[in-house]
């Protein structure tokens, strides 16, 4: 008797524990709802979306207003629809790229960070999943901004000759690199915040590199601009999809080998500075 209701209290106090297990799935969940919880997310992605529809539009406009004049700007000469449409970009990047930066290295700057790694203590899956989370929202909203932008932007300037439709030859290859580049951009800065771990260090490393290096480049003799400009990360993702080449630009797939070696390089910096140093 007294056997079986030591048996019995024991059961009663010796409750079963759930097991939860640490899964790609759910650290994926994880980092989509906090990407979604900040107000920063749907601002910055609304910039970023209004940046590139706004500006093509804009360029679309002003091209058409500017046909005959005898001023007219010589960039807009060969002009043809999907470059105005896309003037946007550089814009959008910036949007795109500073939000990533502030996916992870604001964890960083809250404290957040190490309630996230005691939840998942292998911790690289934690920055696998920020990347592909983010780089896939990025990837949507510019190929979306693209596609508006461009029908919108095709339609100003009918009857010209930059006139273009999504039949014409490389259209459709041109919208879909801009979006892809802009979801590497995304990627980009989401590793760079998780490099740094500072927002402020990981925008300006940002802007310099897709803005102030190549303007810097520019002041190198020119035979070193010939070697050295096409494989900055902003010549080259630009090359994915501008609709025309020439000798001293990549062509698409070259281009999106060399961003991606930059994205890979970005991310593989962060991966190795999260591995092997505290938060």
């Amino acid at each position: 008797m007294t056997t079986l209701t030591a048996t019995t209290e024991e059961t009663r106090t010796a409750p079963a524990r759930p097991a939860y297990r640490v899964t790609g799935r759910r650290v994926l969940s994880s980092e989509w709802a906090k990407l979604w919880s900040l107000r920063s997310t749907w601002i910055t992605l609304g910039l970023g979306l209004l940046f590139l529809v706004a500006f093509g539009l804009i360029a679309a406009n002003h091209y058409k207003s500017g046909i005959g004049s005898p001023h007219r700007d010589r960039d807009f000469a060969t002009a043809t629809a999907v470059s105005l449409s896309l003037f946007g970009t550089n814009f959008a990047q910036l949007a795109l790229g500073v939000l990533g930066v502030l996916v992870t290295a604001g964890e960083y700057s809250t404290g957040m960070i190490r309630s996230t790694l005691a939840a998942v203590p292998r911790r690289l899956p934690v920055l696998w999943s920020k990347a592909a989370v983010f780089g896939l929202v990025a990837l949507a909203v510019g190929t979306l901004g693209a596609f508006v932008a461009f029908l919108f932007g095709s339609r100003i300037v009918s009857g010209t000759a930059a006139a273009m439709g999504l039949t014409h030859a490389g259209v459709v290859r041109s919208l879909l690199g801009a979006g892809l580049y802009l979801g590497l951009v995304g990627v980009i800065g989401t590793a760079l915040g998780a490099l740094l771990r500072s927002v402020a260090g990981g925008i300006s490393v940002l802007v310099a590199s897709l803005m102030l290096v190549p303007g810097l480049i520019s002041l190198l003799p020119s035979s070193w601009q010939d070697n050295i400009s096409p494989y900055l990360p902003s010549n080259a993702g630009e090359s994915m999809f501008a609709l025309t080449h020439d000798s001293t630009t990549l062509s698409p797939g070259a281009g999106l080998l060399v961003f991606l070696g930059w994205t890979v390089l970005a991310l593989g910096g962060a991966a190795y500075r999260l591995a092997r140093s505290d938060v």
